[in-house]
């Protein structure tokens, strides 16, 4: 996923996203102990777009706060 499409969702499509990875990261990982694993680069890949995602949520959360919008805190 590019980093534009990644900016183009919400904050909950956002840690949906996250959750999602985490859990394809954690079936990568079992299958590479396992040796069955085909492409040993889809970890790094898995892990790169995790920190995209979680570099834009950030980046949504700061600009929200800036903004105003935490909600009378």
């Amino acid at each position: 996923m590019k980093t534009s499409e990644i900016k183009s969702l919400n904050i909950d499509e956002l840690n949906a996203r996250v959750k999602e990875l985490n859990s394809e990261l954690f079936n990568l990982r079992f299958s590479h102990a396992t040796r069955n694993l085909a492409n040993p680069l889809a970890i790094r890949n898995v892990r790169r777009e995790i920190a995209k995602v979680k570099t834009v949520l950030r980046e949504k959360e700061i600009a929200q706060k800036a903004n105003g919008g935490n909600n009378g805190r």
